[in-house]
């Protein structure tokens, strides 16, 4: 059997509430199969000119890559800021056994994104 590609998607988000929100929400839409609320993080980043220096809470989301663009609209939809991190990694091997049960829970990912 062939597993799809599989992409990870790495979401920064403004504190605990929101990147569980993220994280339930994409699971339980299966526009991914497992999330990971990291946290918390410090991010230093320029934004309107000025360096900042924020407390932050990372969201690692594993799909298909397939999904990500829906993934990532998705994420979009739900944050809080204005242009939010969130990148897609591809995943260039792993388990088979676990990248096939990504595929597995993402497969019926046929509803509304929004």
């Amino acid at each position: 059997m062939t597993v799809p590609a599989a992409v990870s998607l790495y979401v920064t988000t403004a504190n605990q509430t929101e990147a569980e929100t993220i994280a339930r929400t994409l699971v339980t839409e299966r526009l991914a199969a497992c999330a990971n609320v990291l946290g918390p993080i410090r991010s230093f980043y320029w934004w309107q000119g000025a360096v900042q220096n924020e407390a932050e809470v990372a969201v690692l989301l594993k799909t298909r890559a397939s999904l990500a663009d829906r993934a990532i609209a998705r994420v979009k939809q739900l944050h809080s800021y204005s242009v939010p991190c969130v990148v897609a990694w591809p995943i260039a091997a792993g388990d088979p056994a676990y990248l096939e049960w990504v595929a597995a829970e993402t497969a019926n990912s046929g509803g509304s994104a929004s």
